[in-house]
């Protein structure tokens, strides 16, 4: 019996090293070992981000205390209108179909009113970035603060970072699963207040809409509300996290066009941390980088960011690893600032030996600024002068003429008439442009009449259904231009509505 020895390629073994390197880094990171694959995507590795104190937490502390105050309070605070509106400062009536933000009052027909709000939300996005790079998704998005929020529960109830991993790496038993058990009821109860804290935006009275939700008497819309907010809060929040950032959030991949070399971001001095080394009682830091390579600036990314490699796609910059570095650097009688909020610009002035160009004001900003100002005056001043009548005019399709027996030619039209004033208005209905026309306005009038008076209810929508008369040698043709002129009694206001009056060729 002979014996084939097998050859060994040495770039295999080298190969085989790194990976086992990599992995004893990823431990040290505190990432959880995942199976070998020979998938082309990814495999998840979960994160286990450290706590740290600093500037930037407290600023994440301040901005999620902010923003959740303001979503669960939102719903309740009072805004007296008049009539039989409601006192809901922020409100989105769906049955009536209107929204109401304090004095400002939206009718389906300004739907450009929300255009205009998501136009300057996405300038002030540019705007921010150009000037703080992802300061939004770090301190003020969303997914960030419920992220951090979960975070926290989960560090009170499974401990600091080494434990959840210990516990995440240990057998199941009994006090695994009362953690686990507990975290996730806590996660629950946060999501379920979320959701309904969501649906009470859609109704008036929220205390009779929190005793109908909780004995089971609301509708399956506000149900279904609450599942889907909820549970997506619970998902997102609690299992995804940094996924959403990394892979989920577009805005992730075109941010670096709004950012340029004067941006301030979240940056590594590499000039002055490396060579990096581990640090020792007799190290020499002249001869050597600042960076004692202790990790903790990976070990607080809540997206698992190794910041000295460069700007990352993952980076949502809060600062944290700042924090963490500053930390570090005070421990060490090291100056901070290794990593910090600052521009690559700067950077580069500042391993050169140079004055720091920081410039805040710039082309980008400029721009930014004037389209932000001229939409905020356009939205404002429409809403200062924007009229509170409305008119809606829709011509009867089948058919589009009737030939009457006395020889003159009918047309039938859906009159529409917005009254967005909280009193009640009457109105004059006259036409123009076809000569001897008359009107018939179904339950108004007996006959036909050159003019006739339309009352609408004060915050309604009156609809008329109106028939006009003209002799055939009115017409031009096919078409006639035809005209309603709507005053309104009281104040005198007149609105003019070009449609067409339809006859024979």
């Amino acid at each position: 019996m002979s014996v084939v020895n097998e050859a060994v390629d040495p770039g295999e073994g080298k190969t085989k090293m790194d990976e086992a390197k990599k992995d004893e880094d990823r431990v040290a990171k505190g990432v959880k070992p995942v199976a070998k694959s020979n998938s082309m995507y990814e495999l998840y590795q979960k994160i286990y981000p450290r706590s740290i104190s600093g500037v930037f937490r407290n600023i994440k502390w301040w901005m999620m205390g902010i923003l959740l105050t303001v979503f669960w309070v939102g719903p309740w605070i009072r805004w007296t209108r008049s009539g039989d509106a409601p006192d809901q400062a922020i409100f989105i009536d769906l049955p009536g179909r209107k929204a109401y933000f304090f004095f400002i009052e939206i009718w389906p027909q300004e739907v450009y009113y929300l255009t205009g709000l998501l136009i300057i939300a996405a300038i002030t996005l540019f705007y921010a970035t150009a000037l703080a790079g992802r300061v939004w998704c770090g301190f003020a998005c969303f997914q960030t603060v419920f992220t951090d929020l979960f975070v926290w529960v989960e560090r009170k109830v499974e401990g600091e970072r080494n434990s959840r991993i210990k516990l995440d790496h240990s057998k199941t038993n009994g006090e695994k699963l009362a953690k686990k058990a507990l975290k996730n009821i806590i996660w629950l109860a946060i999501s379920l207040a979320v959701g309904i804290g969501f649906s009470l935006y859609f109704q008036p009275v929220p205390w009779t809409a929190l005793a109908e939700i909780f004995t089971l008497k609301a509708g399956a819309a506000t149900y279904g509300a609450i599942a889907v907010v909820g549970g997506g809060c619970y998902v997102m929040a609690g299992f995804a996290r940094e996924q959403v950032c990394i892979y989920m959030c577009p805005y992730a991949r075109f941010q670096s066009a709004m950012m340029d070399e004067h941006s301030l971001i979240v940056t590594y001095e590499r000039w002055r941390g490396e060579p990096r080394g581990k640090y020792s009682k007799d190290a020499d830091f002249s001869q050597r980088g600042h960076c004692v390579d202790c990790g903790l600036c990976v070990q607080v990314c809540p997206t698992g960011v190794d910041i000295r490699e460069g700007t990352q796609i993952g980076c949502i910059g809060c600062g944290l690893c700042v924090d963490a570095c500053a930390s570090v650097m005070k421990r060490f009688n090291l100056p901070t600032d290794l990593i910090t909020y600052d521009s690559v610009a700067n950077q580069n002035a500042r391993a050169e030996g140079k004055p720091e160009p920081t410039k805040l004001i710039r082309p980008r900003t400029i721009l930014y600024t004037v389209v932000l100002v001229l939409v905020c005056a356009l939205m404002a001043t429409s809403l200062a002068t924007r009229s509170r009548l409305e008119v809606n005019v829709l011509h009867e399709r089948s058919p589009l003429f009737v030939p009457m027996s006395d020889g003159s030619i009918r047309n039938g039209y859906t009159f529409k008439i917005l009254n967005m004033e909280r009193v009640n208005n009457d109105f004059v209905l006259t036409t123009r442009g076809v000569k001897g026309a008359t009107m018939e306005v179904l339950g108004v009038t007996n006959g036909k009449v050159k003019e006739v008076d339309l009352p609408v209810q004060g915050d309604r929508v009156g609809t008329f259904r109106i028939y006009v008369s003209a002799p055939r040698a009115s017409l031009d043709g096919a078409t006639s231009d035809l005209e309603f002129v709507l005053i309104n009694k009281e104040t005198g206001e007149s609105i003019d509505y070009d449609t067409l009056f339809a006859g024979p060729h």
